[in-house]
């Protein structure tokens, strides 16, 4: 199983020398990729912003939204763009990770309907990926509507999150892969049975690649900063935030045997997310995992 760390980029004060520094360290390290979450109603960096820093420090490591929340986008075209611009920027190491959230606030926000959002998603799914198969044809035409970078040839990785029973049908039908954006092992192995069902009803060939995300917070401070972090950013979620932030992996053993666990659940890779910025958080999650 691959062993991805998300970037700080929903830590609140994160500065960009630590983005970067974070990014250059985990590229060095040999994680697999670096991942982000996202949120609008936060003092979190953007996603694809983040990304797109990230990309240009770094050589190897793949970049990925775990995930992203695409129906309180503008639109189906510009999001299709700012990722292929990420996807072209960072010589194709994209992974879009895309979800429809639960944050109603966020959607509030953004001037979206957040009962609509499952059908906005489906649209904004089928708008993109053509999109990208017709990035070949952009030009400076003034009548054109393709959408460019071209990244026809090769676009962004594409998994999909989510619970309910539709999460299962979209993946089979727009994408690559699933990613549990939060959850236990015996979770994701109830969704990759999900996923898989899906997929061989649709016909489609392969099998689907499968992540999942954790939590970890290392060193002096790590029970400070995951309960500091983590239910603050979770409030919204009442008491589970404390068992949120109780879960975070805070020794070398609970890494490793989240690395297991999720390994025996059938995961691809496992991205763990930090709940400090300082990037020799970097350093000590590579000693515990790789």
């Amino acid at each position: 199983m691959k062993v991805g760390i998300g970037l700080p980029n929903a830590v609140p004060g994160t500065t960009g020398e630590q983005l970067t520094e974070w990014a250059r360290r985990a590229d060095a390290a040999g994680f697999s990729t670096l991942g982000t979450i996202d949120r609008i109603t936060y003092p979190n960096l953007e996603p694809l912003t983040a990304l797109a820093a990230a990309a240009a420090v770094t050589q190897r490591i793949g970049l990925a939204t775990t995930i992203l929340i695409a129906p309180y986008r503008a639109t189906a075209a510009v999001l299709a763009k700012q990722a292929a611009s990420v996807q072209r920027i960072s010589g194709g190491r994209l992974t879009l990770g895309l979800a429809v959230g639960g944050r109603e606030n966020d959607y509030r926000v953004a001037g979206v309907d957040f009962g609509s959002r499952g059908s906005r998603f489906e649209e904004m799914l089928e708008q993109m990926t053509r999109l990208w198969r017709e990035s070949n044809q952009a030009s400076g035409e003034p009548e054109s509507e393709a959408v460019g970078p071209d990244v026809a040839a090769a676009p962004p990785r594409l998994l999909i999150g989510g619970s309910v029973h539709a999460t299962f049908k979209r993946v089979a039908s727009y994408a690559d892969g699933y990613i549990l954006g939060g959850g236990t092992p015996e979770m994701l192995a109830d969704a990759k049975a999900k996923t898989e069902a899906a997929w061989q009803a649709a016909g489609r060939e392969g099998r689907p690649y499968i992540a999942a995300l954790a939590y970890f917070s290392l060193g002096e401070q790590g029970e400070e900063n995951a309960h500091a972090y983590l239910e603050d950013y979770y409030a919204w979620l009442g008491q589970l935030a404390e068992r949120i932030a109780a879960s975070a992996a805070k020794d070398a053993g609970t890494v490793r045997g989240y690395l297991q666990a999720f390994t025996d659940a059938g995961a691809d890779e496992l991205v763990f997310f930090p709940t400090s910025p300082s990037p020799e958080q970097v350093d000590l999650l590579a000693e515990a995992a790789l």
